[in-house]
């Protein structure tokens, strides 16, 4: 059984890497616009923008679309020293595709236009005013990032700001009004969430803006999302006007996931986090957060997932719980490999992904096989004594988890549990091992709907690549 067959986190396939996600649903196939990662990148969003479709009835397969934009495509970046940071998309008057986005190393936007949304986007210009001079580069503008855009019939609002909290010249995220031509600034910025320094007394107090402006209309209301002030949580506020008056209103998702005390404390980091980016859909009348983890023990290797959104009450959401399979419970049997753990930690409890990264060898991360282009799946690397991966959720029927895939130097056993700090349901032993390896076993998991937490106990540094369920 392919797992892919399912839904799961991620939903790409575990060797692409498109954070800050942007999901659309044109012409009845839901599309997902991003930044594009390397795997084992230094920097973020080293390659070009690809687009990835799947019909909203079916999340659990994905179609490539290509390549749809290239960084010399944009006549400012000859020397290619710009990476192509957060887009988004929008629909224009003229029933175009139009895309916007951020070089890294400018503070104006670009735009480029496609006649399909998933076609090869041609550059378009830049946000200008009147008189032609860029936004972000007038005296007294604040520098564009991470733009969203919505449309509405002939004005297009254009939502950018990016305040790093020791900065009090920034002063939060900003909506501009373009006109029909989707690059003339018709109405200038206007401030619509406040950075941390000027969010006393706002509502927004511990989750002012940082960056990664997102908007959706629902209901009638106009939903900003936004990274936070801590930057692994996506916030949103809700107005009955597109350029004003947002109320703050919650967290949608936290990529560590701090605020869910459902398996753990709430204060407790269930997954080594750092930025985050992503925006709401409705899918078939089920609305969605889409947001994204990091992988690789590094900032750079980031990686899309989503959850499912359970309402929470007027213009409110419950906070979503990180899972392995985007809210859907696995109901097939078969194997699993072990780069879909939504849960990844310690005894030693560590928040944000280390600074040092790849370089630290106390916490476990999900990696992969680089020397290895035939190995599709990701894996486990450095599980250490107390390391727990988890997974879920599947819905259990007479299941047995027979066997595991490990290798590395390391000796002692991997214990099962429906809870990682439950009872031990059954356990393999690790030893040494220069290749992978199948361990078999016998471990009785309850019926029911479940999560299954793997714990190293022993010595050394074991390396996890799945198991198998039947």
């Amino acid at each position: 059984m392919e797992v892919l067959d399912q839904i799961t986190n991620p939903y790409l396939p575990t060797w692409e890497f498109i954070p800050d996600g942007e999901p659309y649903i044109f012409n009845g196939r839901l599309y997902v616009y991003g930044s594009h990662d390397i795997f084992g990148g230094d920097v973020y969003c080293m390659g070009d923008y690809v687009c990835w479709s799947a019909d909203p009835s079916d999340l659990g397969s994905w179609r490539f679309e290509g390549v749809i934009y290239t960084k010399e495509d944009d006549p400012e970046n000859a020397d290619l020293q710009g990476n192509l940071y957060a887009p988004d998309v929008t629909v224009g008057p003229d029933g175009r595709y139009y895309l916007y986005y951020v070089l890294s190393n400018r503070d104006f936007v670009s735009v480029a236009v496609c006649d399909e949304p998933a076609g090869k986007y041609e550059f378009y210009g830049y946000v200008h005013y009147e008189d032609g001079v860029r936004l972000g580069e007038r005296e007294g503008d604040e520098p564009q990032f991470d733009p969203g855009v919505l449309t509405e019939g002939g004005d297009t609002y254009l939502y950018t700001g990016f305040c790093p909290l020791d900065d009090t010249s920034r002063h939060g995220a900003m909506c501009t009004v373009l006109g029909p031509d989707m690059l003339t600034v018709r109405r200038p910025p206007v401030f619509v969430v406040p950075a941390k320094h000027n969010s006393k007394c706002s509502g927004y107090e511990g989750h002012a803006y940082f960056e990664a402006a997102s908007i959706r209309k629902k209901d009638g209301k106009y939903y900003f999302i936004y990274s936070s002030e801590v930057s692994r949580e996506l916030c949103y506020a809700t107005s009955d006007r597109p350029d004003g008056d947002f109320t703050y209103r919650g967290v949608l998702i936290d990529n560590g996931d701090i605020g869910i005390g459902s398996y753990k404390r709430a204060d407790m980091p269930g997954y080594y986090c750092a930025n985050n980016h992503g925006s709401m859909i409705d899918i078939g009348g089920q609305w969605y957060i889409f947001y994204h983890r990091h992988t690789n023990g590094t900032n750079y290797s980031r990686q899309g997932c989503f959850e499912k959104l359970t309402p929470n009450g007027p213009e409110t959401f419950a906070q979503a719980a990180l899972t392995s399979c985007a809210g859907t419970p696995f109901e097939e049997k078969g194997f699993y490999p072990a780069d879909l753990a939504c849960n990844l930690f310690t005894a030693a409890e560590q928040l944000y992904v280390p600074w040092c990264g790849w370089m630290d060898d106390r916490f476990p991360k999900i990696t992969r096989a680089v020397w290895n282009p035939d190995e599709q799946e990701g894996y486990i690397a450095n599980m250490r004594d107390t390391a727990v991966a988890g997974f879920k959720y599947f819905v259990c029927r007479d299941m047995k988890v027979i066997s595991v895939r490990i290798k590395g130097y390391a000796t002692g056993v991997l214990e099962v549990r429906t809870k990682w700090d439950g009872k031990c349901l059954g356990s393999f032993p690790v030893e040494y091992s220069n290749v992978w390896r199948n361990v078999e076993g016998s471990v009785n998991i309850p019926d029911g709907v479940n999560s299954i937490f793997f714990t190293f106990s022993g010595t050394g540094y074991m390396q996890f690549g799945g198991f198998e369920i039947r």
